[in-house]
Formats: C-alpha cells, structure tokens, sequence
C-alpha cells in the first residue's frame, strides 16, 4: 500500500532530496508525501523499485504510446547506437522521419527538428514573428504548451485573476517580464465568437493564434470544429498564422487531430510520440513559413541549431513507433479509450458520485464535477473536487492502477480488453471509495 514509510521509494527520495531541489528533476512526477520510483517497464505494465507492479496508464505523459521496451523500437535504438548517437554531419535518418511524417499531416511540406515539445512550440512562435515581422501571439487560457515565457502565460489562472468574460495574460512562473505579457493575447478556448473578436481587436500586432485542439489542462475536451474553423477563418482574415499544438493530440488519429477536425495549420509542432521514447520534437509547416530557417543564402530569419536535434537513435526509434502506428493500431487504440471511458461513466453513475470521463481516441481524463466540461474555467477543480480526485488517485494505484494525479491517463498498444477491464473495474473500486467517503 502506498504510502509506505520503509520503502525502497521513499529511501531513494530522502536521499534525492540532498541534490536535486524538492527532490526531483520534473515538477509533473512530483508525488506527496514522495514519489515512485520506476525500476523497468514492459509492455503496458511498469515496476517500481520496491517491487510493485503497475498498468501503466501515464506513459511518461502521453510520450509512450507503444509502452515500454517494444522489441521493434529497443531493436532500431540499439542498431543504431551501435553506429553511433550523434554527429555533428546530417544523416538520412532524419530525411527518413520527415518523410514519413509530412505524408501523413497535409497542412506540413517540410519540418524541423528539436529535442522537446516545448522547444518546438518556441521555434514555431519564433518563426510566425519571423515571417510576419508582427510581435504578438495569442494563445488560450489554461492551455498547456510547454515552458516558453510566451506559451506558458494565463497556464493557471485562479478565479480571482480571470478578469471578467474576457481572459487576461496573467504570469504563471515568478518572474515573468511584464513585456511578456504584454505581448501574449489569452483568448478563451471553445468561444468563437469572442475569440474572433479579440483576435481582430488585436489583429495588426498578431503573429500567429497557438491552439491545442484537445487541451489537456484546459480539461481535455475536443475543441468544436466551429470553435476551429472560427479561428482559421479569423488568422486568414489578419494575416496571423495559425499553430496547431499536436505535441500530445498527433496520437488521436493517423493524421493527427487535424485530420480529424479537416483543418490546415500554417505551421504544427510535434513530439512526444514521435521519438519512439526518446527525446523528441518538431515544427512543420507550409514551405513557404518553413524558409524562414533555410540558411542556403547567408544568415536565415530564424537560425537554428540544436546539438542533439535530429540525433539519430531518436530518428531511428521514432521512424520505427510511427511506422507501427498504422490505421489498425488507431482502431485498436480508439476502442481501448472507448471502453475505458463508458465504464468508468457508469461507475460514477452507479455510485452516485458526480464526475464523468472525458478525452477521445487514446486520451481520458476524469472530472469531479456535474457541469459540462468546455474550457479552463469550467474545468477549474474546486476543493472538494480536489479531495475526490485524491481519494479516486489514491485507490487506483493501490490497486496497481498508474494515473496522472490530475486525472489524465494515456492508453497505449500493448493494451487489451483484459487491461481495459481491469482499468475499468479498479476505477469501480475507488469510485467507491469516493462514495463512501461522502
């Protein structure tokens, strides 16, 4: 049972907190009154240092959607580790991935590649600036894009800051220039019309509109195409470029979640699943925005180097996840998130407890809460919602259930039905617990 005081877990951590500032190197595994620590990973299934085994339903945060060690992924990483990590030359892997990834997104000629999520929201920002010459971005509130100063503005609004009907950019790291936020716009997400609006208000100045078309802070809840279309429609008319965020929502569908929607991005950041467990991101885009890095005649608009971008083994693993991440493995992967969702839906049903499962495809998130659930404010977790979380999380893991402390959880392709009901039937369980808990 965790927490438990003698643990191999709770030793390393003690000892993890002499040299690593509150012991850890990543805020998002943070875990009171300490955290897990994983010792191996196989499949779907993950085991911690004290022995434990657990059904691994975060995935290194959606990164993982082959799971752990897929024979064909360690095969391509260790080929080609054997011939070396990196090199300060090109190879043909990265033309290989570009390849493989442009075919598949519509809106995408050609890509650049980096090392994170986070670093591929920031070029794409640079390069929008850099293309239109303008200073601006706008992006939504409570949305998630990585750690930029730009991208991380209104992250986590407290009701006290949401400033009425219209968002304003609030600072979420300590420190954050004024300028920065200055030059962010927050625009509501599922809010067309108001979205529009703030969009032309400030249309002049605006470089591009970020969007993550299924925001997983913001409540994991698809955008509405018309929310989308309005905000196609809307760059268009001021001559903004539109980014598409599909760093998590790439997994949703073969051509990413802007196939599904039927929309074209000027430019679509990429990573996690696209490195095969490794390292990895992307920005893409129409070739036109994509010359502001091309260096053929002297010094581009936008340099851009990177010692590890492009790195081969990530190429190579990454070629290798995606080549089996074919429209079978999508089918197969859509269902699994089906039928985790409906039953988990029922099971608040029959506890009585309020809340409901949300996500689509691969993705799921669990809510506290009766109201419908369509952007950041109503997603907002109240107090009590907090503690029904704690005792739901709390209950899953002891019954060898890994989930995000916040309700995400991320399905991956070495799951079955028999995964998916095991899932479903701890979910039950804590739900519960939940009840009885009041």
């Amino acid at each position: 049972m965790y927490p438990e005081p003698k643990s191999r877990s709770q030793a390393l951590y003690t000892r993890a907190l002499a040299s690593l500032p509150g012991g850890n190197s990543r805020t998002t595994v943070f875990m009171k009154p300490y955290p897990i620590y994983a010792q191996r990973g196989e499949g779907c299934r993950v085991w911690d240092v004290d022995g434990n085994v657990f059904i691994d339903c975060i995935n290194n945060f959606t990164s993982l959607i082959h799971g752990h060690a897929h024979p064909a992924l360690v095969k391509a990483a260790t080929d080609q580790i054997a011939r070396g990590t990196a090199f300060g030359l090109p190879t043909e892997s990265e033309i290989d991935l570009a390849e493989l990834l442009a075919a598949r997104l519509p809106s995408v000629d050609q890509l650049r590649f980096a090392n994170s999520g986070t670093e591929a929201v920031m070029m794409a920002l640079k390069a929008a600036r850099a293309f239109t010459g303008r200073p601006k971005i706008a992006k939504c509130e409570g949305a998630y894009h990585g750690s930029y100063d730009y991208a991380e503005v209104s992250l986590d609004p407290t009701p006290e800051a949401w400033g009425g009907n219209a968002p304003v950019s609030v600072a979420y790291a300590k420190g954050t220039p004024e300028n920065v936020l200055a030059d962010v716009v927050t625009i509501p997400f599922n809010n067309p019309e108001a979205a529009a609006s703030l969009i032309r208000e400030h249309g002049a100045e605006l470089a591009a509109v970020l969007v993550d078309p299924m925001p997983n802070r913001a409540g994991l809840v698809p955008a509405d195409k018309a929310y989308l279309e309005a905000l196609r429609a809307v760059t268009r008319e001021v001559g903004a470029l539109l980014i598409f965020d599909e760093v998590i929502t790439f997994r949703l569908g073969y051509h990413g979640a802007q196939g599904l929607w039927g929309i074209d991005p000027d430019l679509t950041t990429l990573g996690k699943i696209m490195g095969g467990g490794f390292p990895v991101g992307a920005i893409g885009g129409r070739a036109e925005v994509m010359t502001v890095f091309d260096p053929r005649h002297g010094k581009p608009a936008l340099p851009h180097g990177g010692t590890f971008s492009a790195n081969p083994v990530t190429m190579r693993a990454g070629l290798a996840a995606m080549q089996l991440l074919d429209e079978a493995a999508f089918k197969h992967l859509g269902a699994l998130g089906d039928a985790v969702r409906d039953g988990i839906n029922a099971a608040f049903r029959r506890h009585g407890v309020p809340g409901r499962a949300v996500g689509l495809g691969s993705l799921l998130k669990i809510h506290f809460a009766e109201r419908e659930i369509r952007d950041y404010r109503s997603a907002y977790t109240t107090e009590q919602e907090a503690k029904r979380q704690a005792v739901f999380n709390s209950g899953l893991l002891n019954r060898g259930i890994l989930a995000a402390g916040y309700g995400l959880m991320a399905l991956s392709t070495p799951m079955s039905a028999a995964e998916a009901d095991a899932i479903v039937a701890a979910a039950n369980q804590s739900l519960a617990e939940v009840a009885a808990g009041g």
